[in-house]
């Protein structure tokens, strides 16, 4: 099974570029994948996520807006 890990990003967000680079050494060493997801791409998602991006949803639903940290991200990957 494929543990994957949703980031919600946007175009020329450089605090998603500050998100992935916490996230992807944390989640090559945890066996986790990341999946970017633009949030322009869809209007649903640009309501919801436009002002609190980057944000990462887990697969139970679950999610952890910026800012964060390498720790807090680990923690919720170890749940």
């Amino acid at each position: 099974m494929v543990k994957q890990l949703t980031l919600y990003t946007g175009p020329s967000c450089h605090l998603c570029e500050q998100a992935k680079t916490i996230l992807y050494p944390l989640i090559s060493h945890q066996g986790w994948e990341l999946v970017e997801v633009n949030i322009r791409e869809s209007g649903d998602l640009k309501q919801r996520y436009g002002t609190r991006i980057p944000v990462v949803a887990l697969p139970d639903g679950s999610e952890k807006g910026w800012p964060f940290t390498a720790a807090q991200i680990g923690r919720l990957l170890d749940v």
